[in-house]
């Protein structure tokens, strides 16, 4: 019995193969109608989640679908963590993998782009017209590594723990012990907000962080003997004191905490002995 509806299944296959082969298949009403239906269920299913995602928050508590208000962000803050969106954890992950200056190229250009044209170019490569998977080896295993390298990233990119605002906020008392000013609160203190607020994502210092846009290296920056209030007008307005420079102004930091970066990078003289 199985059999035979097997064998009807194969023959109405062969005969709509048939009819298609000599007739063809129009765009209209066909594709058009499948592409009319699929943007009705999109659009629906978008809808869809407004309406539950407005009907089960009022506005303070966390509904099915997250708050339906949050709080204004605030520009002067040290303690965001940026994270991208779930679907690019598994990026986000290889670029912790690759996280020296000189493999970030293999993470964000190299293993996509790479993967890319291979996926491009497996219809071209493999032109057999077999479609039973248990004859396609190659191609299955493939595609689960695929599949598994992808989940496996996203899942470690999703859980991944990081430090307050930089993972190199640990590193402060080594910088204060090497540099020499491991006495100094103030200059640590400004060690720490100079780890959580960005400037080694464009400044090197003790061989932490990546030089970008020109930034100068910082390790010996009190070297120069620019003094306190040189860094603080810096920090507030860099294209002010230096006409052209692509640096963003600090001064949402306020003066308090402008002043103990200043202070720290006024104390980094270079390593010590």
């Amino acid at each position: 019995m199985a059999s035979r509806r097997i064998e009807e299944r194969r023959a109405e296959h062969a005969r709509y193969k048939e009819d298609v082969k000599k007739r063809g298949k129009p765009f209209y009403p066909f594709a058009m109608f499948h592409d009319t239906v699929m943007s009705l269920v999109v659009v629906g299913v978008i809808v869809g989640l407004t309406v539950v995602w407005r009907a089960t928050s009022d506005g303070t508590d966390s509904g099915w679908l997250g708050p339906l208000y949050a709080e204004k962000a605030d520009p002067g803050t040290t303690q965001f963590i940026p994270r991208p969106d779930w679907y690019f954890y598994f990026l986000f992950y290889l670029l912790r993998i690759f996280k020296w200056p000189e493999s970030v190229f293999l993470a964000t250009v190299g293993i996509p782009t790479i993967l890319l044209i291979l996926l491009v170019a497996m219809p071209f490569v493999d032109v057999r017209r077999e479609r039973r998977l248990s004859r396609r080896p190659v191609a299955v295993v493939a595609s689960i590594l695929v599949v598994v390298s992808m989940g496996v990233l996203t899942w470690k990119g999703a859980v991944a723990k990081e430090s307050l605002g930089s993972e190199v906020v640990g590193e402060v008392p080594a910088w204060a012990a090497k540099q020499g000013f491991a006495d100094n609160a103030e200059a640590k203190a400004g060690g720490v907000l100079f780890a959580q607020s960005g400037c080694l994502t464009c400044h090197v210092y003790l061989g932490a962080g990546a030089s970008n846009l020109g930034a100068p290296e910082l390790t010996a920056e009190g070297a120069k003997g620019k003094g306190v209030d040189f860094q603080v007008k810096h920090l507030k307005c860099p294209s002010c004191v230096t006409p052209g420079s692509p640096m963003p102004p600090f001064a949402s930091l306020g003066d308090e905490n402008l002043k103990k970066i200043a202070v720290f990078l006024e104390a980094s003289k270079g390593p010590k002995g």
